[in-house]
């Protein structure tokens, strides 16, 4: 029975690394549930989220890469990012900051909640902000550049989904 379980596990070990994505000499797999998207520009990977009950809206995490020394530093990103959730008064909320590391590769995470702005600056799209919104964030340090992952969805949608972030997160490995 042993042998067994020994060749199912590495049968799904083998399978889940071809389901990995990549960037920066980094690699992940995609947590079960998410949907995979078409490339998109300045994006590694672009994960669809079904909404969770009670939303009409799922969430949508991206990994972006813009190679070697680009994206800015770690500070600047964690700046904007939180810039993006706004109070009732308009200023933007706090933020959860910490830093981990997952076999030997840097991250600071951000977590945040509030009304959503969306991107800022010349590439934004036209969008309105949405109130009720969470984002989850992470930039990754790894050997060819930086990852810049974001979850973005309702907050009820982002918190039944924090673990397959973290999971997310926890898969990262180098090449």
């Amino acid at each position: 029975m042993k042998r067994f379980e020994l060749v199912v596990a590495l049968l799904l070990v083998s399978t889940a690394m071809l389901f990995a994505d990549s960037a920066a000499g980094l690699h992940w797999t995609m947590p079960a549930g998410w949907k995979n998207e078409a490339p998109r520009p300045m994006r590694a990977a672009t994960y669809t989220i079904s909404p969770a009950q009670g939303d009409t809206a799922g969430g949508e995490c991206i990994i972006n890469y813009f190679g070697p020394g680009q994206g800015g530093s770690v500070e600047a990103n964690i700046d904007r990012w939180k810039s993006q959730m706004l109070g009732q008064d308009g200023k933007p909320t706090p933020a959860n900051v910490a830093k981990r590391s997952v076999r030997g590769i840097s991250m600071t995470t951000v977590d945040a909640a509030g009304t959503y702005t969306g991107m800022g600056g010349p590439m934004a799209m036209s969008s309105k902000p949405v109130a009720g919104y969470r984002l989850l964030g992470a930039i990754v340090e790894g050997p060819q550049g930086t990852l810049f992952i974001k979850l973005t969805g309702p907050a009820k949608t982002v918190a039944a989904n924090t673990a397959k972030f973290d999971q997310l997160l926890a898969s990262i490995a180098r090449d």
